[in-house]
């Protein structure tokens, strides 16, 4: 992946650039057992369910999902539309194996 890195009120991050005039990718949070691309909250929040996963309802602002005996917390935001790749690649980091990000090619 290429692009440019932008500092931005103390994050760094990221800025892709894809090098193909006219496409564009997106990515998508793939559950790896089932090949299954997440398309929903609702899909989401099956999925981690299977794993132990528990809605925390302390903040109204977010959608939050917590394991008991975990101290690892999944904070996203409530519109599905603003689900972004650091959101995904934060449930991959705290789900090893279990999900992937992968680029979505759109024409």
């Amino acid at each position: 992946m290429s692009g440019v890195w932008v500092f931005n009120n103390g994050v760094l991050r990221l800025v892709a650039s894809d090098s193909s005039p006219g496409s564009s990718r997106r990515k998508v949070l793939v559950h790896v057992p089932t090949n299954e691309v997440v398309s929903s909250y609702d899909a989401l929040e099956r999925m981690l369910s299977t794993y132990g996963w528990e809605r925390y309802y302390e903040d109204p602002d977010l959608l939050q999902f917590h394991k008991r005996l975990n101290v690892h917390l999944i904070s996203l935001p409530k519109d599905f539309n603003k689900f972004k790749s650091m959101h995904m690649y934060d449930i991959v980091v705290k789900n090893r194996n279990l999900f992937e990000v992968r680029d979505l090619h759109l024409n």
